[in-house]
């Protein structure tokens, strides 16, 4: 590639980021806009705005997680678009965006009389008076999902064996999220479909990366095989003896004439 393509190619992608992002903001504008006109005046509105900001941060933490076990994926090198730095930066980016959705639906039905959960049933479990159990869910996956989150900003400072383990809770917070929307909802049923999709892609990646095997896995579980269980070549003229257990003495008619003891 010629330097003046390359300069032309570079001009172009930035220019469509720009477009795009522009274009973004204007949609994303536009749909406020029709979201604000809609609700206001309306009670309902804290509500309305809560729930949705609580489906927008469901959604973002499914493709979180559904990226973390790409990225984990034993058959990861097999994919070589984008790239695993891609994948890492949208994995953070997303991670960013669903802890703002996430704090804007605590905050506003944390303020919201009507809501009856306030500040701590919104931060304490079976701390609301509005479906406790359903709620305590919700509790439990944001101070699991910050145990994930902060774990995975300290990587690289601390242990691998120190933070992955406690990052995979991820998982479960999803796990509870996943009831929270459905159990403390009232508009689940409308809305049901959408978390039976996302909970079985979930669950097929999932298996797919605990299940899948890579060579080196296959060569770990042959190296861990005894070598008794392994088939011995035959040598012409070589005698192959048992093992002998432990303790127990070899007979003296299968050793060598210069390691018997003598009678």
């Amino acid at each position: 590639m010629s330097p003046d393509t390359a300069v032309l190619r570079t001009v172009g992608l930035r220019t469509g980021l720009v477009l795009l992002v522009t274009g973004s903001a204007a949609l994303t504008s536009y749909w406020v806009g029709l979201a604000v006109d809609a609700v206001v005046g309306n009670r309902m509105a804290p509500w309305i705005l809560g729930r949705a900001s609580g489906i927008t941060s469901y959604l973002l933490l499914v493709t979180l997680v559904l990226l973390g076990l790409v990225l984990s994926h034993p058959h990861r090198a097999r994919w070589r678009r984008p790239s695993v730095a891609t994948r890492i930066r949208t994995h953070v980016s997303l991670s960013v965006f669903a802890l703002v959705f996430t704090v804007l639906h605590i905050v506003v039905l944390a303020t919201d009389e009507y809501a009856g959960v306030g500040w701590w049933g919104a931060l304490v479990p079976m701390g609301s008076t509005y479906r406790p159990l359903p709620v305590t869910f919700g509790v439990v996956a944001l101070w699991a999902g910050l145990a994930a989150g902060i774990t995975a900003a300290l990587a690289g400072r601390i242990s691998h064996r120190a933070w992955w383990p406690v990052h995979k809770v991820a998982i479960v917070a999803l796990l509870l999220v996943w009831l929270h929307g459905i159990l403390a909802g009232i508009d689940t049923p409308a809305l049901l479909a959408m978390y039976v999709v996302t909970g079985g892609a979930v669950v097929f990646v999932a298996v797919s990366r605990y299940t899948s095997t890579t060579v080196r896995s296959d060569v770990e579980e042959l190296a861990a095989v005894r070598a008794t269980e392994l088939p011995v070549a035959r040598v012409p003229g070589a005698v192959f003896l048992p093992t002998p257990a432990p303790g127990s003495a070899v007979p003296a008619s299968v050793l060598p004439e210069h390691r018997r003891s003598p009678a």
